[in-house]
């Protein structure tokens, strides 16, 4: 057959094989080799016309292979979620979000979500839930409410918050001795660090609130922001008010009730109390600092409501006029007493001032952050939605002597 054109010759050859074309190569070239009387300019448009079939082959070839290593990619990209991870990604958050609004999922979604699902499931030590409405809270969104309760103030803001299973013992190292000077070739024993082992409890914390059917209009990121400020606000503050005043019945242990509180007569001393009817001095706010040790010193501060603050340390003065309370406007802080920073919380009792290092030997726990879960059947008649979120909380004083207190009777 005889071709005209290249065109023409590509299109007859485009969708031979590659062996096809090879083989009809070497029969040209024999002809041309072999027959004297051979049409080269013929079998030269019917060469190029293979070789660019050839060429149009080879292409398509790459063009498949770079599809599949995209596909691959985005399959990857789609799948790199797993149980230990689902909860940080973004098709669990938007998926989360979309559930609870009652809008649509994508299929990377549908398989995050269930994924999700599947690992609260499998956490029955805590809380254990068969309805396909309930999810745990976005690790995300969980970050940002605790972020959030951390600017509010308070001791939430300076504790040290814990994501470990419940019943679990935690060892928690404690100030260690000082070194000594070491005479050469003398023998030196060998000391056993302090440890003080702590195991945090589960207690249920639960906050039901309603809103309207319209929040299904609501875009993702406003319902997001939404959850953050009305699970900071019942969470996060229930959590801030047991660091003080939780009794350990039922809810987390405070530093009320987790310290017990001895006078400066008795035997172990951290705390200093003043009558009711004589004065603060400066002298009892000297002799509650001299209570606390000396390895607890390092990063402790004071802890205290507003009124205390302003009621008896604001105008207090020591033995040769200087102000007791100094105000520090420049790093944006309460103010200094003694050397030592001011926290301002609201759950204190008037006339109660705790000085310890809160940073290291106070906690709260969150093992598995906030299951949220919503219903419209309860208030189907308002035409609102319930939303229940729930979390397994504890939270104590770590290491009970680093703390002291000075408490004005009122």
């Amino acid at each position: 057959m005889k071709f005209k054109t290249v065109a023409e010759a590509f299109n007859f050859y485009r969708n031979k094989t590659v062996e096809e074309l090879e083989t009809r190569a070497a029969q040209i070239g024999e002809e041309i080799d072999g027959n004297a009387d051979a049409d080269v300019d013929a079998l030269n448009i019917e060469l190029k016309g293979i070789k660019e079939a050839r060429d149009n082959l080879a292409n398509r070839a790459d063009a498949k292979r770079t599809l599949s290593v995209l596909e691959t990619m985005r399959t990857e990209k789609r799948d790199a979620f797993n149980a230990e991870n689902v909860f940080e990604s973004a098709e669990y958050r938007s998926a989360f979000y979309k559930t609870m609004l009652n809008q649509k999922l994508s299929e990377a979604e549908t398989r995050a979500f269930a994924l999700g699902m599947e690992v609260a499931e499998r956490r029955n030590d805590a809380y254990n839930t068969a309805s396909n409405s309930a999810a745990v809270l976005p690790t995300a969104t969980l970050n940002e409410i605790i972020k959030k309760a951390r600017t509010i103030g308070g001791l939430l803001g300076e504790c040290r918050a814990f994501n470990v299973p419940t019943k679990i013992s935690i060892p928690i190292g404690t100030p260690a001795s000082k070194a000594a000077w070491h005479t050469e070739a003398a023998a030196v024993e060998s000391e056993n660090v302090t440890l003080a082992n702590v195991a945090f409890d589960g207690y249920e914390i639960m906050k039901v609130f309603s809103i309207s059917e319209k929040v299904r209009k609501m875009s993702i990121s406003a319902f997001e922001s939404y959850l953050v400020d009305e699970l900071t606000a019942c969470v996060m503050e229930l959590l801030g008010y047991a660091l003080i005043n939780g009794d350990g019945d039922g809810e987390g242990t405070g530093l009320e009730t987790g310290v017990t509180w001895v006078k400066t007569a008795g035997a172990t001393k951290n705390e200093v109390e003043v009558a009711a009817a004589t004065d603060l001095t400066y002298s009892d706010i000297v002799s509650v600092v001299s209570l606390l040790k000396r390895g607890y010193a390092a990063g402790a501060k004071w802890a205290m409501n507003n009124k205390t603050l302003y009621t008896y340390f604001y105008g207090m003065v020591d033995d040769t006029g200087r102000p007791l309370f100094i105000s520090d406007p420049k790093s944006e802080t309460i103010g200094k007493i003694l050397g030592f920073d001011v926290v301002i919380d609201d759950n204190i009792a008037d006339g109660k001032a705790y000085l310890g290092n809160y940073a290291k030997y106070l906690g709260y726990n969150l093992p598995e952050g906030i299951v949220i879960e919503s219903s419209r059947e309860s208030s189907f008649k308002k035409g609102v939605i319930d939303y229940r979120a729930m979390a397994i909380a504890d939270c104590k004083p770590l290491v009970t002597e680093a703390f002291v207190r000075l408490h004005k009777k009122q």
